[in-house]
C-alpha cells in the first residue's frame, strides 16, 4: 500500500483540481479534520478560512471545493482587551477591494477566490485589527469541535537594502538580493513576498519564503530571493529556464514580514512537504500546526514592511 498524505490547505486542493493524469493507487482511509487558514497583519482585520481536510486523490471538482467550507461556525478573535466574533462572508458579497486584501493575506489569487466562491470569517470592527506587539487568540466552535490558537504580530524589521544582479549566463535575468541585519536576540523568523508591477496580481511568497535566525542570529548577511509563482501557472515565463529569476527593468514591490516561531514552523514544514511531494525519493514531511484541539493549518501574525525596487544591475 502506498500511503498518501492528507492535503488540507485550500491552495493545495486547488492544485489537485488542475491534475488530469489518472493514478491507480490504494489509499488508506483518513479521518476528516477541520483546517484553519488564518492571518492577521498590523492595521488589517483578521481573516480566517475554515475548511474540512481532503484526501490527496479524492475526487475533486467545483462542487467538492465548495463543500469543503465550514459554515455557521462561531469564530472569535481576542487581543487580551477586546474580543470580537467574526462574521462569515462569501466572496460574491465582498467588494473587489477587500478581495485584494484577502488574496494577499491567505495566499490565494483573486481569480481563484472568485472562481471557487470562497467563504471566510472576518470583521470590520477596528478594535480587533492587527497591532504590533499584541497577541491574538483565535477560538473556533464548529461541527462539535473546539479549536484554538494564538499568534503574535512581531515588530517589523526592515531590510538594510535590496539590489539586483544578472545571473551568470542569463543576460537581463537574475535574483533579487537583499542585505539584512538580524537583531541580537535569538528567536526571530521571517517571510518574504514579491509582486512585479503589471505582471503579478498579488504579493506572491518567494519559493522558499521563510527563514529564521538559528544560524544567523545577530549577523549581517546577503541572500537572494527565488521569484514566486501562482500555483499551476501556465505562463511561459513561469515554465522555462529563467522562471526562478526576475527580469532586469521590472519594478518589484516587496513585502517583508516578521513572524513568530510557531508560524514559521508551519510554513517551513509546509514548503518542505510541498517540495517533497514532487520528489518521489524524498522522505515524507509532517506539516506542523499551531492549532490546538485536533485541527490542522495555521493562525499567523505578520509584522509587515514594504519596499519598491526597480531592478537594475
Amino acid at each position: 500500500m502506498k500511503t498518501i498524505k492528507n492535503i488540507f490547505l485550500v491552495s493545495m486542493v486547488l492544485f489537485l483540481a488542475s491534475c488530469e493524469k489518472e493514478i491507480d493507487v490504494e489509499i488508506p482511509l483518513t479521518t476528516e479534520k477541520l483546517v484553519v487558514e488564518g492571518a492577521i497583519e498590523q492595521n488589517q482585520p483578521p481573516f480566517v478560512l475554515l475548511t474540512r481536510s481532503s484526501d490527496y486523490f479524492a475526487p475533486t471538482d467545483i462542487n467538492t471545493l465548495k463543500n469543503i467550507f465550514v459554515h455557521d461556525a462561531i469564530v472569535t478573535v481576542s487581543n487580551g482587551t477586546n474580543s470580537v466574533q467574526l462574521q462569515e462572508l462569501c466572496t460574491e458579497n465582498l467588494p473587489d477591494s477587500l478581495l485584494d486584501e484577502i488574496s494577499v493575506l491567505i495566499g490565494i489569487s483573486v481569480i481563484d477566490i472568485k472562481t471557487f466562491g470562497f467563504c471566510l470569517y472576518t470583521t470590520l470592527n477596528t478594535s480587533i485589527f492587527g497591532e504590533v506587539g499584541k497577541t491574538y487568540t483565535l477560538s473556533i466552535q464548529a461541527e462539535g469541535h473546539d479549536l484554538s490558537a494564538s499568534t503574535t504580530i512581531p515588530a517589523p524589521i526592515a531590510m538594510n537594502y535590496y539590489y539586483y544582479e544578472d545571473q551568470p549566463g542569463f543576460s537581463n535575468y537574475g535574483y533579487l538580493w537583499f542585505n539584512q541585519t538580524d537583531p541580537p536576540e535569538y528567536g526571530n523568523a521571517y517571510r518574504i513576498f514579491t509582486q512585479r508591477k503589471g505582471k503579478d496580481g498579488r504579493f506572491l511568497p518567494a519559493d522558499g519564503s521563510v527563514w529564521d535566525d538559528k544560524l544567523l542570529n545577530g549577523l549581517t548577511f546577503n541572500a537572494f530571493i527565488f521569484r514566486g509563482h501562482e500555483p499551476n501557472s501556465t505562463a511561459v515565463e513561469d515554465n522555462n529556464e529563467t522562471s526562478e529569476y526576475f527580469l532586469q527593468g521590472d519594478t518589484v514591490f516587496v513585502k517583508f514580514c516578521t513572524i513568530d516561531l510557531p508560524h514559521f514552523e508551519f510554513w517551513e514544514t509546509f514548503e518542505t512537504a510541498a517540495f517533497n511531494n514532487a520528489n518521489p525519493f524524498a522522505a515524507p514531511t509532517t506539516v506542523k500546526t499551531n492549532i490546538q484541539g485536533g485541527g490542522l493549518g495555521v493562525w499567523g501574525g505578520y509584522g509587515a514592511s514594504f519596499d519598491t525596487i526597480v531592478l537594475q544591475d
